[in-house]
This record gives C-alpha cells, sequence and structure tokens, in this order.
C-alpha cells in the first residue's frame, strides 16, 4: 500500500508541475530570470542583460552555470527557440522539485519511519501547494532543495557506508554552490553524525564538504579575481559580499521588510490544514531526529530574523519539513492514532494539491497591493509579446511601457541582441526603438502586429536602429 500512496502522490503532483511549464510564462520575481535565465543565455549565447550582482560579484556563478548547460543541451536537441527551450527548463525544474518528494520518502526512512508514514510525508511534499507554485521556477532555492534532502537521506542513513556519506556530503556541498544559506544543513549533516557518535563518517563528510568549500572558493577565484575590492584574489568574494550586503549593511531591506511572522502567516495562507498538521508533527519528531529538527528551525529562523523576506526563501526547508512530520507520523505511540494521522496527512495533501490553482500574491507573500491577484502568468502577456516581437524582421530595438524591464524575461525571453529599453529611456521618434509593448490603445505610431490579453506589440514606422552613445548591456 505504501509504495501505491507513494507513486499516485508523485503522479498526482506531476499534473499541475505539467501544466505550470507550458502555460505559465509569468515571473514571481525578477531574480528568476536575472540570476539565473539571464546570466545562463550570456554564457551560452553571449549575450543578456546582466545584473549588478553579477558585476559587483556578490552571486557565485555554479547555479546560473547549472541553467547554461540545460540551455546547451536544449541547444543541441534542436530546440533554439525561447518557448522552446524556456519549457525545457520548466520542466527540468519541475522534476527537481517533484523528486524532493522522493527524497522526502528516503529521508523519513532513514529515520526508520515506516513505509506508508514516510510515503504520507512524500505526499505532503508532493501536492504542498508553495511548493508545486515555486516548482517550474529557474531560481537558486529550488534547485538547492533537492541536493539537500537527497544529500541527508544518503548520508544520514544508518546503514550508510562510506560511500553513501561522501555522495550525501557532496550533494549538500553542490546545495551550498546553489544557495550559499544552505551552508546551514552543512553544518549540521556533521554534527548529526558526530552527536551520534560516528565519528569516521562525521570526519568523512566533513572532508567532503571542505572540497566542495574550496571549488566554492575556485569558482569565485575564477570570476572575480579582478574586480574592484576583491580580496584574497577573489576567494570566496561572493559569500563575502553577499554577507556584507545583506547581514551586515543591512541593503536588502531595500528591497522591502516584513514582520517576523511573514513565513508563517504566508504558510497557513497557501496550505493551512498542511501547514498545521506538518508543524504539530515536527514537534512529535523532536526526539526522533533532533538534529534534522534543529538545523530546519535553524534555517527558518535564520531567514525570519533577516528583515527582507520572500517565501521562495525558505524553499530548501520545505521538504524537510515534511519529511519531519512522517518522522512525527511514525512517533505517535498508538496504531489507532497513528493510523489517523496518517490518514489525515494524504487529506491535507490532496486538498492542498487540489487548491494550487487558486494560489493568490497574497498566499505566496508578494505584492501586498496586490495580495487578491492570482500569483500565475503574472507578466505572461509581456513575454509571449517578446517572443512575438522576436520573429519580427525589422526587429532593432524595443521598448516596453507595460511594466519595468526587471518584471519581464529580459533577453533570453527575446533571444535577439536587441537592446531593451524602459518606457521613459527611448523617445518614439529617437531612431533607437522599432517596436513597443504598449496597453492597446495607447497612442503610438505604427501597426499593430501581435495581440496579448489587453497588451499590444506595435511595430513603429522606421527602418533601422542606431545604439544609443553609453547603452549598456546590464539591467
Amino acid at each position: 500500500m505504501a509504495h501505491a500512496v507513494l507513486v499516485l502522490a508523485l503522479l498526482a503532483g506531476a499534473l499541475p508541475r505539467l501544466w505550470l511549464a507550458f502555460y505559465d510564462d509569468g515571473i514571481y520575481w525578477p531574480d528568476e530570470v536575472y540570476q539565473s535565465l539571464e546570466p545562463a543565455h550570456w554564457l551560452v549565447y553571449g549575450y543578456g542583460l546582466l545584473p549588478w550582482e553579477f558585476v559587483d560579484g556578490m552571486r557565485n556563478w555554479a547555479f546560473p552555470g547549472f541553467v547554461a548547460g540545460l540551455l546547451s543541451v536544449s541547444r543541441l536537441a534542436g530546440l533554439d527557440e525561447p518557448s522552446a527551450y524556456l519549457t525545457f527548463i520548466r520542466l527540468v525544474f519541475g522534476a527537481i522539485s517533484l523528486a524532493c518528494a522522493a527524497g522526502v520518502y528516503l529521508l523519513a526512512r532513514a529515520y526508520r519511519t515506516p513505509r506508508l508514514q514516510a510515503a504520507a510525508g512524500a505526499a505532503l511534499c508532493s501536492l504542498f501547494a508553495p511548493f508545486i507554485y515555486f516548482a517550474p521556477r529557474a531560481m537558486s532555492e529550488s534547485a538547492a532543495a533537492l541536493p539537500v534532502v537527497l544529500g541527508l537521506a544518503l548520508a544520514l542513513h544508518p546503514a550508510a557506508g562510506a560511500g553513501r556519506t561522501v555522495a550525501g556530503a557532496s550533494l549538500v556541498g553542490l546545495a551550498v554552490l546553489f544557495r550559499l544559506q544552505a551552508g546551514v544543513f552543512a553544518l549540521a549533516l556533521v554534527g548529526i553524525l558526530a552527536a551520534r557518535g560516528d565519528r569516521g563518517r562525521a570526519l568523512q563528510a566533513l572532508g567532503t564538504l571542505a572540497v566542495w568549500a574550496v571549488v566554492f572558493g575556485w569558482l569565485d577565484h575564477v570570476a572575480w579575481a579582478g574586480v574592484d575590492g576583491a580580496r584574497f584574489g577573489g576567494w570566496f568574494h561572493s559569500a563575502l559580499t553577499y554577507v556584507r550586503f545583506n547581514v551586515i549593511e543591512g541593503q536588502s531591506a531595500n528591497w522591502g521588510t516584513s514582520p517576523w511572522s511573514y513565513y508563517f502567516v504566508t504558510l497557513w495562507r497557501a496550505a493551512p490544514l498542511a501547514v498545521a498538521l506538518a508543524a504539530a508533527l515536527s514537534l512529535a519528531a523532536v526526539r526522533r531526529a533532533p538534529g534534522l529538527w534543529l538545523a530546519t528551525a535553524v534555517f527558518v529562523g535564520m531567514h525570519v530574523a533577516v528583515p527582507h523576506k520572500e517565501l521562495r526563501f525558505i524553499v530548501p526547508a520545505m521538504p524537510l519539513l515534511c519529511a519531519l512530520a512522517a518522522v512525527g507520523l511514525a512517533a505517535v505511540p498508538a496504531r489507532r492514532w497513528r493510523a489517523a494521522l496518517t490518514a489525515a496527512v494524504l487529506v491535507a495533501a490532496v486538498w492542498s494539491g487540489a487548491r494550487v490553482h487558486t494560489l493568490t500574491f497574497g498566499d505566496v507573500g508578494q505584492y501586498p497591493d496586490r495580495a487578491a491577484d492570482s500569483a500565475y502568468d503574472d507578466s505572461g502577456p509581456v513575454n509571449r509579446l517578446l517572443f512575438a516581437a522576436r520573429t519580427r524582421p525589422g526587429l532593432c530595438g524595443l521598448r516596453v511601457d507595460v511594466t519595468h524591464l526587471a518584471w519581464t524575461g529580459g533577453l533570453s525571453h527575446l533571444h535577439r541582441r536587441v537592446p531593451l529599453f524602459n518606457r521613459d529611456q527611448a523617445p518614439v521618434d529617437s531612431g533607437w526603438i522599432s517596436h513597443v509593448i504598449a496597453r492597446d490603445g495607447a497612442d503610438l505610431p505604427g501597426e499593430v502586429v501581435a495581440r496579448q490579453d489587453d497588451l499590444v506589440l506595435v511595430e513603429l514606422p522606421v527602418t533601422g536602429c542606431v545604439l544609443p552613445p553609453g547603452y549598456t548591456w546590464l539591467l
């Protein structure tokens, strides 16, 4: 029965992820484009709008490099249209998200959780509405979640030998390259093994993670050794800059601040029954999995302490919370109560998955002024007009009037080496632009050549463009 529950949960979780991969061209937050797709497009195709983080050296190139690998695979497969390669990338990230549910099952089993309860935890992860929402988005948090849960499952299994310990620690080390905050789980892995009295495996994990730390520092050395302000030859430059900017200087607050309760309130809005059960059962898991519980609590607490909050920041902890819920189920002593709570978890999982299509920005903790708006396909019409603009033979400069360029798909969606402008940067008669994305009915000269909802792509009556003096391919 447990295997049937697991398979059905994975199949059910695959359906909304597939739908999102094929039909949602929207953006949750600009980072899913400009810290992943744009630098990856720049690596593979030689152009893209690079944000300031990849100029000042605040990001490690490991995650964009991973996305660039996906772009290279799609290019070799002949998927050279943006709508095609972006769908491929979303499918891969959806598969990564779904694999996290399998990782939850394995991690719960590593703590000797019975198969049915482990499958219930996996179902909770597979159908957890916020986790599904973030699934197809090319974000470092989504990419880090899988190596964290799989790495811990491998290395913390009581029967793991040296090979599985090294493999698990390597996965956790990879997660740190993708998302620096995953270092909490690297420390937790060594600490848990040491607390168990398994000194040999703790040293193996520590040595493996040290190698991955060298890889992290070397990547920064290669990328940022020549950047102004880089110390130690650029070694660990992105980590040092990130900590200085966000922790010491607190400049992330410039993007907005939220109260300490933000994550708890937002998760409650998105999936109340699932969150209530997972939270209660995770407390029951403290005695069986104290190290895992503490690591998850520290990771979430660390983000609670930072004034700037986004729900995506705690995505790597979501599978661990589901695994703890499964361990908590196993800790329930009375067989009748254990069966009832297992059924309740499965019902909560199904209910959460069934309402995933109704999520609003209020449910995912973004844009308080638009809390009642659907969280799906935001900026999707703009991005589909970028797809349309790419096919216009006279395209030589494009202005976007309906939103800031940061809330568009940029050159990774346009896939033409064409300058992009915000509304106030390029007058119609400047000679810099040939096309404009505007509201239907806007007072613009030229011909409407494509439509998406209430937006239009207008082709101006020009025969060419000049690149404005000082134009830079930076966001």
